[in-house]
């Protein structure tokens, strides 16, 4: 029987009023978000939710971004994946990649509010012939309330749990009245009618009532044994077997190898909108100043100085073993504080940020796909975009003290810049020399007077399908490398120029990310590095070029699985001039290609297993070099 019918009895009307709204108070209220992340599957995201970073991430991503909330936030962007992956973009997915709002989107929460007249319905007309029942019994009592949407679905049928529901809310409302004196409020047969129907729902009300307590129960039980009231914790564990072949000549194949890399991410918020993370990390992987115990090393493809090499995985920081601002040694598992970053909104489009160790990534959503550490591809190569990675970016442990803004022009348009300076804390740079013209403090010192950056990104969303990432950064360095970690001639970046030299560096690049239906997407950047001698005694530039393009599936075969298949060029040195080399001696030129293919199988919600592998064509630009397979078997954990 329609709801409208039970308005006309005097004592029942007013249960009859309740029934729209019983279905929303027999839920909790829930918040909902618009957004992303991202870390991360909506109409305007391609990728899962990376922890949700895709890392933090990439990233303690994955998102939270409290700071950055659904409705002032891009949905990243990278994938934004579903499972953290833990290196801020992915493991606390601080900002998410551009998502349109529906126009017929409820409001942001379902909270049930008290209607106080008939009029704030708009599905209830003064011309419905149930009208003026409806006005009086609210009226008078005032227990009735309608949905979110300020509707109150008087045409449709409900459930007996449903009348139960709003039996119990009249009844409560009736207690009230009596409470406070205003029982005269109440009619003798309106009573009498509740008590009737009280008695006939019995059941139904003693279930509603058991659920409440036990729901009331379980809260306080997760109250009493909650790690905090401000903080949240997760991790995410890797442990992989990487093997490889080919390398330079006359070297003999490596031993597999056997890694692992963990990360806990504390996430904290004090206003409910920011965001404080902290991120812990150890490591096994080695490499130190020279490179010895690296895999790259071993296949003779890492540059005499910090391994730098294409033969680099995701998941591995860019100097492992090394301190790199003191050049001290980092024992194999040590814990490190690798992420300190503090997030919040100052206006309604505009989000600043600041800590001691950060990197792009953190502010910058990925737009490619393939971007996440522990869950998507298995290459340095693959994740980011070259310019992302300038003056150790990304280094993976934090390197540099940034701070910056986050300014949402439109719900498709979002800017980002930011400053880092990579030895902020140390007051001066030291008198001693590790190389001819190296200090044991390579990167300089103070906030303002070493090596540093200054980065920006435009991300734009023209339409729900695409995603396009434009940067450009400026950087001094007070050596000569690129500080990339991704190819051997990131070190020495002036080729036949000395190691001391101080370079400037301006880097630009584009990302698109093309989602042909929801389960596969076209992907590919293009960079630019153009580097510049800083010394005045020194005349030479050179400049590096990269590109990659890709095929990225979701949900391949199974649900929750992925995979990619991707082709590019690595950071190439294309012109030289002045001083400058453009091939290194004993070098024979040619351009360097990478292959790439994986397939992430999602055991459970918190388990994946991703095997690969990547070749390396003319390795590092010389093709003295024998083609190189690098063959990965990464489990990942996230909790």
């Amino acid at each position: 029987m329609g709801k409208y019918l039970l308005a006309f009895a005097s004592g029942m009307g007013f249960l009859c009023l309740i029934a729209g709204l019983s279905p929303v108070q027999a839920l909790p209220s829930l918040e909902i978000a618009d957004k992303n992340v991202a870390v991360n599957q909506d109409e305007g995201s391609y990728q899962e939710n990376d922890f949700h970073q895709s890392d933090l991430g990439n990233n303690v991503s994955n998102k939270l971004l409290i700071a950055n909330e659904s409705k002032k936030s891009f949905s990243s962007v990278n994938e934004q994946q579903k499972i953290p992956d833990l290196g801020v973009n992915s493991a606390i997915k601080l900002w998410q990649p551009i998502i349109p709002q529906a126009a017929s989107s409820f409001p942001t929460s379902y909270k049930l509010a008290q209607v106080t007249s008939v009029s704030q319905l708009s599905d209830v007309q003064p011309t419905d012939w149930a009208f003026q029942a409806l006005q009086s019994l609210v009226e008078r009592y005032g227990c009735i309330a309608g949905y979110p949407n300020q509707t109150y679905r008087g045409n449709r049928a409900m459930t007996r749990y449903e009348f139960a529901a709003g039996l119990n809310a009249c009844l409560e409302r009736i207690n009230e009245l009596i409470a406070t004196a205003t029982g005269d409020l109440v009619k003798k047969e309106d009573l009498a009618t509740l008590q009737k129907l009280q008695e006939e729902f019995v059941p139904e009300l003693a279930t509603l009532r058991g659920r409440v307590d036990a729901v009331e129960a379980r809260t306080a039980q997760l109250e009493a044994n909650q790690f905090s009231t401000t903080t949240k914790l997760n991790g995410e564990v890797i442990i992989a077997g990487v093997g490889a072949s080919g390398g330079a000549p006359n070297r003999s194949d490596p031993n597999i190898i056997l890694v692992n890399r963990v990360r806990l991410n504390l996430t904290t918020s004090f206003t409910g909108k920011d965001s404080l993370i902290t991120g812990l990390q150890a490591y096994n992987f080695l490499g130190g100043v020279d490179g010895q115990g690296s895999l790259q090393q071993s296949l003779g493809l890492a540059a005499p100085l910090l391994s730098a090499s294409s033969a680099r995985t995701s998941f591995e920081p860019q100097f492992p073993g090394l301190n790199v601002n003191t050049l001290s040694t980092v024992g194999a598992n040590s814990i490190q504080l690798y992420k300190l970053l503090y997030i919040f909104p100052v206006a309604n489009k505009l989000t600043l940020f600041a800590g001691t160790a950060a990197e792009t990534s953190d502010a910058f959503p990925a737009i490619t796909p393939f971007y996440g550490e522990g869950q998507e591809s298995i290459s340095r190569f693959a994740g980011l975009n070259p310019v992302l990675r300038v003056s150790g970016g990304t280094s993976g442990t934090g390197l540099a003290s940034a701070a910056g803004f986050i300014f949402n022009i439109s719900p498709n348009l979002d800017l980002r810049a930011l400053y880092g300076s990579v030895n902020a804390n140390l007051p001066e740079k030291s008198a001693t020399e590790a190389l001819p013209g190296v200090s044991t403090t390579p990167l300089g010192g103070g906030l303002f007077s070493g090596s540093s950056i200054i980065a920006t990104q435009l991300t734009f969303k023209p339409s729900p399908a695409l995603d396009i990432g434009l940067n450009y950064a400026h950087s001094y360095h007070e050596i000569n490398i690129l500080a990339t970690g991704l190819v051997s001639s990131d070190i020495g970046a002036l080729a036949g120029v000395a190691a001391g030299t101080p370079l400037t560096l301006n880097s630009v690049g584009g990302t698109i990310t093309w989602r042909l239906s929801p389960k596969i997407a076209l992907s590919g950047y293009g960079a630019a590095i153009f580097v510049d001698a800083a010394s005045n005694s020194v005349n030479a530039s050179t400049t590096f070029t990269s590109w990659m393009a890709g095929v990225h599936f979701r949900d391949l075969f199974k649900s929750g699985n992925t995979a990619g298949i991707l082709f590019g060029q690595p950071l190439y040195r294309t012109d030289a001039g002045g001083s400058a080399q453009l091939t290194p001696t004993g070098d024979n030129r040619a351009t360097p290609y990478h292959l790439e293919a994986y397939y992430r199988f999602q055991v459970s919600d918190n388990i994946s297993i991703t095997p690969g592998a990547f070749v390396l064509f003319n390795p590092e630009g010389n093709s003295n070099n024998e083609t190189t397979t690098v063959g990965v078997l990464r489990t990942t954990f996230t909790f």
